[in-house]
């Protein structure tokens, strides 16, 4: 099965249902994925074509500018499936919400809280960057910010 991020998938529970990133033309399960459209709109066929990837340097940067005190430094993000990061978090008004689409591809990382047994969960696209925490197996999700990303070029054209 091909990559176009270069993660090793031969592992991976999903692999069937996933199809391959190349073999789909960055749409695995269907959905979009925001290493493949960068890769496309730079015109590259995978992430090795870059020396180093700039959309992934930006968006850890914006996590880390959060200032979240008890949220170690994030120093690595991974491509994940929306349907395994895609918690549903309780509203204080009662309303039960999703925020990501189940077969799209997100950045993002589980990070222990450096305090208390919970873990950080951050999912992120073009548009959105979410910080979330939650117990054991992702119970009792919270939602620590949800913000819109800064509108700027997601991903910069091959010059």
């Amino acid at each position: 099965m091909g990559t176009i991020c270069g993660a090793d998938c031969s592992q991976c529970w999903m692999k069937e249902k996933c199809g391959g990133c190349a073999e789909t033309g960055g749409k695995p399960f269907g959905g979009d994925c925001v290493l493949a459209s960068c890769c496309r709109d730079k015109g590259q066929k995978s992430c090795a074509e870059c020396t180093s990837c700039e959309y992934r340097a930006r968006l850890m940067e914006e996590y880390n500018s959060l200032g979240i005190a008890d949220m170690p430094r994030v120093e690595h993000l991974e491509p994940l499936n929306g349907g395994f990061v895609n918690l549903e978090y309780t509203l204080p008004s009662g309303q039960h919400i999703k925020f990501w689409k189940d077969a799209n591809i997100y950045l993002g990382n589980q990070l222990e809280k450096l305090y208390g047994d919970r873990c950080y969960g951050l999912t992120a696209d073009d548009e959105y960057l979410l910080v979330c925490e939650y117990g054991e197996n992702g119970s009792d999700p919270k939602i620590v910010c949800f913000q819109r990303r800064p509108q700027y070029p997601q991903h910069k054209p091959k010059e």
